[in-house]
């Protein structure tokens, strides 16, 4: 049995996962988001253990087991929060600034785009965690700091404060490590100034990496991925060109690209998907969205035009069309394809006759037109994309994703492979399965959508949602 920890933006979810890769056991605890101001996210580092602690003993608790019985630890978390803690006590330095914060886009404003693409595939945007780091070490003296993103931050609390530690999927999040070295950079160190005694190491994806203490048992640690990565190897994704969209608080989309880094593609970033232990890292090509589900949470909890996100598939599909109404999500800026942290949310169409029903079906189908965008800034010939996440229960928003985007959407019998694909990281390196043919024969299928609008139809919708996108973009 193997426990897989995914800690999210707005959850901790954790599984207990057999060797057929079945959940065996679930447990989940709420995270608090904190907005100190306009445009920043935070959270409580010590809440995000405490949340592990308690998911962790929950799904043991719900599968009947004990954690003498676990064979490993898988860990998969939102990538570039940034957390900086004293080395010393172990306590934070500082809240966690999480990756939807804006604090920092003045700075970079200011930063050498070439530079940061070339040696990292990123774009200089506050989503990734640089600029966060930058912000935290100015508030106060470095030399006893620790910094890490969230799968950092756990590692040190399970082992007690001896493993400071990072994956490499994690650390391709930060600006700082070069992708073509797979180490720190040290220019971009200096760029932010960032002494290297506050970087944890480097380590690959599935490994033995360290051995935890949880609940009086001492339990290896053998996998770790960012929560993007993690999910496109729980969808099996393990052939170049093979594709996952993971529908949560924002949309995710990544393409296996294989062993090299590959060119850039306007509006997308290149990331590192993961690395075997003994073998050479795997690249993905990533488009991030920002806000998706976090649109209809918006309706729900600012507007109270929806008593609960899963109402949204029945309201929308209530309405024939949508009658012209658009709503561009931009509450966070706008990420992959445009980044432009600058953009701001807008609807348009709106008549007299217009009631909630058109909004929360503008908010579902936006996410698909979206994910259409970032799709078409790949520029790949995909036959099917895999659908994972809360949002691909939605059975409105997965059949317009195969109609606006022309493509058979796969939807998993577990909708939680972020998790999945920890736990199979975490089982590959200690044995549970000896390959990744026998995971790839493991993931199932519930249902497939094909598409079903006309691609006429489509390509109307489609223009007038780009309409309404560049009316957002000119503010």
């Amino acid at each position: 049995m193997i426990l897989a920890i995914d800690q999210g933006t707005t959850g901790t979810t954790c599984l207990v996962v057999d060797d057929e890769l079945r959940p065996r056991g679930r447990g989940y605890r709420e995270v608090t988001q904190h907005y100190p101001r306009p445009g920043w996210v935070e959270h409580d580092p010590d809440e995000l253990w405490d949340s592990v602690l308690g998911a962790a003993a929950a799904a043991l608790d719900n599968a009947r087991i004990r954690a003498q019985d676990l064979d490993a630890i898988g860990i998969t978390n939102q990538r570039e929060t940034t957390i900086v803690w004293e080395r010393l006590s172990g306590r934070p330095a500082h809240r966690a600034i999480v990756w939807q914060d804006r604090r920092t886009a003045e700075r970079c404003r200011e930063l050498p785009a070439d530079l940061i693409r070339d040696r990292t595939g990123l774009v200089p945007d506050p989503y990734f965690s640089a600029t966060k780091l930058e912000w935290l070490l100015s508030e106060r003296e470095s030399s006893d700091l620790a910094f890490g993103t969230v799968d950092s931050w756990l590692l040190w609390k399970l082992t007690g404060g001896e493993v400071h530690a990072t994956d490499v999927s994690n650390a391709s999040r930060t600006l700082l490590l070069n992708i073509h070295t797979l180490d720190w950079d040290e220019q971009l160190l200096e760029l932010f100034g960032v002494p290297p005694a506050v970087l944890p190491r480097v380590v690959s994806s599935s490994a033995a990496i360290a051995e935890a203490q949880l609940f009086e048992a001492r339990i290896p640690v053998a996998g770790i991925a960012g929560d993007q990565q993690a999910a496109l190897f729980g969808q099996a994704c393990f052939r170049p060109g093979q594709a996952k969209v993971t529908y949560g608080t924002g949309s995710f989309v990544l393409v296996n690209a294989g062993e090299t880094p590959g060119s850039d593609r306007e509006g997308l970033v290149r990331t590192v998907a993961w690395r075997l232990d003994g073998e050479p890292a795997v690249y993905a090509l990533e488009g991030s969205i920002f806000i998706t589900g976090a649109a209809l949470q918006w309706l729900r909890d600012g507007l109270g035009l929806l008593g609960s996100v899963a109402e949204s598939e029945a309201l929308a599909g209530s309405l024939d069309a949508n009658d012209g109404v658009y709503f561009v999500p931009a509450l966070a800026g706008l990420g992959s394809p445009h980044w432009v942290p600058e953009a701001r949310g807008l609807v348009t169409g709106l008549t007299a006759g217009t009631r909630p029903e058109h909004l929360v079906r503008a908010a579902l189908e936006a996410i698909a037109y979206q994910t259409r965008d970032v799709l078409d800034a790949m520029r790949l010939e995909l036959e099917v994309v895999r659908a994972d996440g809360g949002g691909s229960a939605n059975a409105f928003l997965m059949q317009f994703q195969a109609d606006i985007a022309g493509i058979p959407v796969e939807v998993p019998e577990e909708r939680e492979t972020t998790a999945l694909g920890a736990a199979a990281l975490a089982g590959l390196a200690v044995g549970t399965w000896s390959s990744q043919e026998e995971i790839a024969d493991a993931w199932r299928c519930a249902r497939r959508y094909e598409p079903a609008l006309g691609r006429e139809d489509a390509e109307r919708l489609l223009a007038e949602w780009r309409q309404a996108v560049r009316r957002a973009l000119l503010g």
